[in-house]
């Protein structure tokens, strides 16, 4: 898999002004880039293995607790504009996606029992080690948005999808509330996309201009001390 694309091979789309910087600072990091996917392929084979038995139970949790499937797998993208479709263990009704807005909500009435235990600790992002075994995302990366939010991006959001999607993210650590963020908002997407996402790729921006792969490290044991309560 080739781990970063030369310039003129981008996408069209892509070969702007603006991601030109953020393509530059990468083009220097090859070799910690291809550290990342060598780790992303060793620890998510691994963790795979080893969370086999205890995502089967969450399995069986599902399938009890409502009618539909045990994944949930909308349209995402990741590098280059790719579109991909992610594992995610199902944590709202079936068809929740034709029935409400891309994001979540607080107290959203879609989310089932099961669903909001395993929201409240990230569990329902477990099967995403299949995505990041594929190379369809990483560890660490900028969080993959439904495809109706990445039509919106500005120039320069692009640069994000230089490099995989992510897991988790600093973003997504500075915005672990963002269902709170959105509740009560009469247009959710409206805010979404004018008032959330531009924090949130103020971050994502930052990450791909300042990429180092022991960052990748830090940012995940970030993530872990969130999940745990901790406030950043």
């Amino acid at each position: 898999m080739q781990i970063l694309k030369k310039w003129e091979d981008l996408p069209e789309f892509m070969r702007t002004p603006e991601v030109r910087p953020y393509w530059e600072s990468l083009d220097k990091k090859r070799g910690q880039l291809a550290l990342k996917r060598a780790f992303d392929v060793t620890a998510g084979t691994a963790l795979l293995a080893l969370l086999s038995p205890p995502m089967a139970v969450i399995a069986l949790m599902i399938k009890r607790d409502s009618e539909g499937p045990v994944f949930y797998r909308q349209e995402r993208v990741t590098t280059y504009g790719r579109h991909f479709r992610i594992h995610k263990f199902r944590t709202m009704v079936s068809n929740a996606d034709k029935i409400g807005t891309a994001v979540t909500v607080g107290n959203d009435s879609r989310i089932t029992r099961v669903g909001a235990k395993l929201r409240g600790h990230r569990l329902d992002e477990l099967p995403q080690l299949i995505d990041v075994i594929k190379g369809d995302m990483s560890f660490v990366g900028t969080r993959p948005e439904a495809v109706r939010y990445v039509e919106q991006y500005t120039p320069e959001y692009f640069a994000t999808l230089l490099m995989p999607a992510g897991i988790t993210s600093e973003a997504s650590i500075r915005y672990k509330d963002e269902d709170k963020l959105l509740n009560g908002a009469d247009d959710v997407d409206k805010v979404y996309v004018e008032d959330v996402l531009p924090g949130k790729m103020h971050w994502n921006l930052e990450s791909v201009r300042n990429y180092s792969f022991p960052g990748d490290i830090a940012t995940m044991f970030r993530t872990i001390a969130a999940v745990l309560g901790k406030d950043y």
